[in-house]
């Protein structure tokens, strides 16, 4: 029997409900968001609630906060292509032990070459295994603390090295780069901002005390499994290269994955025709088409984010005005599925928008409600994209 063919129209649908797009998808419950997208993007810290918020029934951006700092079901953690994330405690696991471990060599090599090179002591590792022992023994009675406390209290470690060498040498305190080790070790986690929510800087906090979950083993091959089940629940159907991009894995990785959890071959057509996808085994049934459904994404969300080849919600023509030059997704303006616009909050608070298709007046009308609820929920907190796209440049402007 020949793959059954998924079009254009219902990938878009099951993007919708399966983003929580529409309505009737939408929920308050804050980890069942971050589970449905596979992880929200925590790079830029403003993405983290606002695409939590742009799915909720009553938006509400603390319940963010309570989730991953009171209750701790959500966790914030380096992983896929050395982006921070946040999860639920049982992917983040997953994606540290498919993903983040394979990072840990390189970063711990540069790490002992700065040691090294600053003349730390005759046996670089013993000096990192000590300083970091120091750290976590810190982190655990008094923690969760930011890098400047925790340098205030162990002035032996907190003394400058440089990564990297010639053009792309930076200097930094040594426990600073310690806690970025730790972190793709899995040994330590980051708490709190120390500042509000749209701060990017973090305290850090010992993973064992923190969220000790987290802390358990899991086998390599069994966390890709488990990762690549969740992108497929989330982004199904997408091409192996998709896949790969998404997770940061090798061609190898990637095919094994797909083969443990009996992914499905499936046929796509997009405006390149690229394919085949694939979908997990109990996902091939066609789906019911979606409500209508408006959205304001910030930028970096996971809808945008989600696939390399992003065609069947993309228009290619729009790719220059709301992408950067490396691929960063800027905010975005969303309708039954796909993308049509982008938008920026100016300094006066004000939401400004940008169309750039015909989608008619009704929806229009529509979108602007949207940006008026978003202002409403942002109040007084002004921000700007960390990536910003051409098009938030020209409309702050």
């Amino acid at each position: 029997m020949p793959p059954r063919h998924i079009d254009v129209a219902e990938r878009r649908h099951r993007l919708a409900v399966r983003h929580r797009l529409t309505a009737a998808a939408r929920t308050d419950d804050v980890v069942a968001i971050a589970g449905a997208l596979a992880g929200l993007h925590s790079t830029d810290p403003v993405t983290v609630h606002l695409s939590a918020a742009a799915r909720m029934v009553h938006p509400r951006l603390p319940a963010v906060d309570e989730a991953l700092y009171e209750h701790r079901t959500l966790v914030r953690h380096h992983a896929m292509r050395r982006t921070l994330w946040v999860f639920g405690p049982e992917l983040a696991r997953a994606a540290h032990h498919s993903s983040t471990v394979t990072l840990l060599a390189r970063q711990r090599t540069m790490l002992l070459d700065a040691v090294a090179g600053a003349g730390l002591g005759p046996d670089p590792a013993r000096w990192v295994d000590a300083a970091s022992a120091e750290i976590l023994e810190v982190l655990t009675d008094r923690g969760p603390l930011s890098a400047r406390e925790l340098g205030r209290l162990l002035p032996r470690v907190a003394v400058p090295i440089t990564i990297g060498t010639g053009r792309q040498a930076t200097a930094q305190s040594a426990h600073s780069r310690l806690l970025l080790v730790l972190g793709f070790e899995g040994r330590v986690l980051r708490a709190q901002p120390t500042g509000t929510w749209i701060n990017g800087q973090y305290r850090w906090a010992a993973t064992r005390s923190w969220a000790p979950v987290f802390a358990e083993p899991v086998d390599p091959r069994a966390a890709a499994a488990t990762l690549a089940r969740h992108w497929l629940r989330a982004y199904g159907p997408g091409t192996r290269s998709d896949l790969q991009w998404w997770a940061g894995w090798t061609v190898a990785t990637t095919k094994r994955a797909l083969a443990d959890v009996g992914a499905v071959e499936v046929e796509l057509a997009d405006r390149t025709g690229r394919g085949p996808g694939y979908v997990l085994p109990d996902d091939v049934d066609p789906v019911a088409p979606a409500e209508p459904s408006v959205a304001l994404l910030p930028g970096l969300d996971p809808s945008t984010m989600g696939w390399k080849q992003r065609d069947f919600h993309l228009d290619p023509a729009h790719v220059p005005v709301l992408f950067d030059r490396n691929g960063n997704g800027g905010p975005t303006i969303w309708v039954d599925g796909r993308i049509v616009g982008g938008w920026v909050q100016r300094a006066d608070g004000t939401i400004a928008l940008r169309v750039l298709e015909d989608v008619g007046a009704e929806r229009v009308a529509e979108i602007e409600g949207a940006a008026h609820e978003l202002e409403r929920l942002l109040g007084d907190v002004r921000f700007t994209a960390r990536f910003p796209a051409p098009l938030q440049t020209e409309l702050r402007g």
